[in-house]
């Protein structure tokens, strides 16, 4: 029987998707859980796995047609069913000659998925996620020797990492990509001078929300100079070590959440809400993380950063970075963010000054870090000039609950905690 492939519902208020790009044709061979077809709706844009092994057998849905969840856009083929393929010049070849060419890939197909159904009948027994399973396929790892510490001791892309550090692993063919690598990012499309390009479907909503949200807040921006030498040359002293121990790089931004954390605990309001006459103080701090796409722009929410140490942050927006770049996100991974962190400074940009993510009441901007000469004071008093590593960080915040007095004063806490950075990096 032939496996319908459906529009799926990426979160309960979706209700319809647009399929932007199908990523294999008619008659091509698929596994199960391999990537089929990309799909953009108002929350994320998500890459869809296959939902079983087989071939292509048609396409019922073109690429940009917005269609409703649950809608059959189409159908694989177990190995060795006929395959309805689109019109080509094969066609018109002899009915023996394409006998003769099918038959051997038919052959070839139902043994590969022989031998995949039988390993995945294995990973269907441990409790993971599509990637997990795709990892430990690559690196040869049995997921029943995987301890899982995720909730009902699920199995995380972590433990993999961890299991392949602690026990070692056989490194995956030459010709496979690792599925911790960042996928490689989607070429722009090139545009001739004087044509006029239809917007893409994440274009109009970050069109439509950075309108709705000038349109809502009253923006105001205030901007601290910050030294963060000695972060530099605790950063640049540990990076190594912290990779080896951990599976993960050491980058600056956990350096700048944690100090935003620390100072929206001490000011609770830049991590509040406006809500209709009233304003929504959050108990949970949930930090939005900015991250620039080749094909646009997408906040994934850090959910309940301010209980996640050093290590657990650093954690948490390496694996949204990559699940963003790589069209993993669930509709859950964006919503509830109550602060924006943006770093334009990753471009080159000394600072910025950012639109509000709506409905939080403030985003810091991280500017570019660059090497300046400074007047520095000893505490004796003397002064005295030193090349010294400095940022620019920026604060948009709603005037209409956020007044400028607290703004600055919650921008010198992080300013502090940065200049003075005492906590371990793990």
């Amino acid at each position: 029987m032939p496996t319908d492939i459906v529009m799926p519902q990426m979160g309960e208020s979706i209700v319809e998707g647009t399929i932007t790009k199908w990523l294999k044709k008619p008659g091509d061979k698929i596994q199960r859980d391999e990537p089929l077809f990309e799909i953009s709706t108002d929350k994320v844009d998500a890459e869809i796995p296959a939902p079983a092994s087989g071939v292509l057998q048609d396409i019922r849905v073109s690429e940009g047609a917005t269609v409703q969840v649950n809608t059959v856009v189409g159908t694989i083929s177990s190995d060795g069913e006929s395959v309805t393929a689109s019109p080509s010049k094969s066609d018109s070849q002899p009915a023996a000659e394409k006998k003769k060419e099918v038959l051997p890939a038919t052959e070839e197909a139902a043994a590969v998925s022989e031998r995949v159904a039988s390993a995945e009948k294995d990973d269907d027994q441990t409790r993971s996620s599509p990637l997990v399973r795709k990892m430990a396929r690559e690196h040869n790892i049995d997921l029943g020797q995987v301890s899982g510490s995720g909730l009902g001791g699920r199995i995380t892309k972590q433990d993999v990492l961890a299991f392949i550090e602690g026990h070692g692993a056989p490194p995956a063919p030459a010709t496979t990509a690792s599925a911790s690598s960042p996928a490689p990012a989607p070429q722009r499309v090139a545009s001739v001078p004087g044509d006029l390009v239809p917007l893409t479907q994440m274009r109009k909503i970050i069109a439509q929300r950075m309108v709705e949200s000038r349109r809502t807040s009253a923006h105001v921006h205030c901007m601290f100079e910050v030294d963060i030498t000695s972060i530099v040359h605790l950063r640049n002293k540990t990076k190594s070590a912290f990779e080896q121990r951990n599976g993960v790089r050491l980058t600056f931004m956990p350096f700048f959440v944690r100090a935003a954390i620390i100072a929206l605990q001490q000011f609770p309001i830049v991590n509040a809400s406006m809500e209709g006459d009233g304003i929504r103080y959050h108990r949970n701090v949930n930090v939005g993380i900015a991250v620039a796409l080749d094909w646009g722009l997408i906040v994934p929410v850090l959910k309940n950063a301010g209980d996640l140490n050093f290590l657990g942050l650093q954690r948490g927006i390496s694996d949204l970075g990559e699940r963003a770049r790589s069209k993993k996100l669930r509709p859950e991974d964006v919503e509830g963010s109550t602060f924006t962190v943006t770093n334009p400074g990753q471009f080159g940009a000394v600072f910025g000054l950012p639109i509000i993510n709506q409905p939080n009441s403030a985003i810091m901007g991280v500017g570019g870090i660059a090497k300046a000469p400074v007047v520095v004071t000893d505490k004796e008093g003397n002064d005295s000039i030193a090349i010294r590593s400095l940022v620019h960080l920026t604060l948009g915040y709603d005037h209409r609950i956020i007044d400028g007095a607290v703004a600055d004063q919650f921008m010198a806490l992080v300013k502090k905690t940065l200049e003075n950075w005492s906590e371990e990096v793990g």
